[in-house]
């Protein structure tokens, strides 16, 4: 009679197998994918050590939402952001507070506002951004999407996890939607928290983030030898927050300690990209993004350098495609334009970061909403001197987890919700100890 021995792994012997030795990253706690099948169905799937083990491997249920209308819900949310919170304005008997112009627009700094204001309209985002996950995209009674609601819902209460969705075809805004009070406080809703406890239910304060398109990441080639000197740009429209002291203080710290390339014309640029060898390590871009009009197709997302000349995913693609795999073209990209993180209309094509990616870039980082200049000076400034610092901890995904619940909680400011990452979660600056940092 045959006898089912018990058996312990021990070792991985594939392991050497099934990754590229040079790249190094750790495994996500949760994945979580949105695939748009024919039929205009929207297919979701989850896996992940956070979740329980099913036999079939996977979650997976059909939703009853449609790309379209997800689509359109993702658009209100973001303009919900600037009309509630961005350009809120405080009025007494139907009129403008004296000295009060826009505040969450002119300040950085909202620890000085009335706080029953801040919890009041922050309350509002939380609301809209649980409904937007769990209503409307997950919402129906179907016995496979309950679990799957459930499931997902029951993960992101934890806190601290490496989260990956993709949703190539939707483009949700993933940091700004948030689990439910009901999730975490029992017999509560959004309106009865503290603003403390408000901030907690956005992703972006929970978990660390990054949005998968299929854009392919091309597997960079295993580098001989780090750089003396960290190779960084500066790309910029020159008359853009040029009162602002935060400015001067981002273009400073690009330039400690680096090998700084500064790009002010789309010609800088152009000619740049149009090289075989483009080895900056991080590409900053300060400037105005636009959706342009592109006759009947969906608008693109393009950016403006000082001469006003337009940008967009096409001209990327057009510069980089010869040099796909022979060139050299890895940064991250933090896209400091309004909009930059986000896609118009139902197609990719109008996501500048999908091309970068796409042609080698590592990732991505911008926000989802058209963003006030001071706060995108001040965001831009932490970041920077953080992901400059290098070392194993100074990860583009812990960074943005961090200044996030920082601006949070020092700032009561919820605007560090609204940068996205697209791919790169694990993107950080190498530096050699010739530059004097471990």
């Amino acid at each position: 009679m045959a006898t089912l021995l018990p058996t312990r792994i021990t070792q991985d012997p594939s392991d050497g197998y099934r990754f590229v030795p040079h790249l190094k990253t750790a495994e996500f706690d949760l994945r979580v994918s949105f695939d748009v099948l024919g039929g205009e169905r929207i297919r979701a799937r989850m896996t992940g050590s956070t979740v329980p083990t099913l036999r079939s491997g996977e979650y997976r249920a059909d939703l009853t939402a449609r790309p379209g209308d997800i689509r359109a819900a993702a658009a209100r949310l973001c303009e919900r952001w600037r009309t509630v919170f961005v350009e809120y304005q405080p009025t007494i008997a139907g009129r403008p507070v004296t000295g009060r112009t826009r505040p969450y627009t002119a300040l950085v700094d909202l620890s000085g506002e009335p706080e029953g204001e801040l919890r009041q309209t922050v309350a509002e985002l939380a609301r809209m951004g649980g409904s937007m996950l769990f209503d409307t995209l997950l919402g129906g009674d179907d016995e496979r999407i309950t679990m799957f609601r459930s499931s997902l819902a029951q993960a992101l209460t934890d806190e601290g996890l490496r989260i990956r969705f993709d949703s190539s075809d939707l483009y949700l805004p993933w940091p700004m939607l948030c689990v439910k009070a009901e999730h975490l406080h029992e017999s509560c809703a959004e309106a009865d928290l503290s603003l403390d406890d408000l901030f907690t239910l956005f992703l972006g304060y929970r978990h660390q983030l990054e949005h998968a398109g299929d854009a392919f990441p091309w597997i960079p080639s295993e580098s001989t030898a780090e750089p003396p000197m960290p190779a960084v740009s500066l790309n910029h429209d020159t008359t853009v927050g040029t009162r602002l002291q935060r400015v001067r203080e981002v273009a400073a710290a690009l330039t400690a300690g680096t090998k700084c390339t500064e790009r002010t014309t789309y010609q800088d640029l152009v000619r740049d990209l149009g090289t075989q060898v483009l080895d900056d390590q991080l590409m900053y871009f300060w400037c105005h993004g636009v959706f342009a009009p592109n006759g009947a197709e969906p608008a693109q997302l393009v950016i403006r350098l000082t001469d006003q000349t337009p940008l967009d995913g096409y001209t990327v693609r057009e510069l980089r495609t010869r040099f796909r795999r022979s060139g050299v073209f890895n940064p991250f990209v933090m896209l400091n334009a309004c909009y930059a993180g986000t896609a118009s209309g139902d197609g990719e094509r109008s996501f500048l970061g999908k091309e970068l990616i796409d042609h080698g870039a590592q990732g991505v980082l911008g926000p989802r909403i058209a963003m006030p200049q001071a706060f995108a000076a001040e965001y831009a400034f932490h970041f920077i001197r953080e992901y400059l610092i290098g070392g194993p901890e100074a990860t583009a995904g812990r960074i943005v987890q961090h200044l996030a619940r920082e601006f949070a909680s020092r700032y009561r400011n919820p605007l560090g919700f609204a940068y996205a990452l697209h791919s790169g979660m694990d993107s950080r600056l190498s530096r050699t100890s010739e530059t004097g940092v471990a």
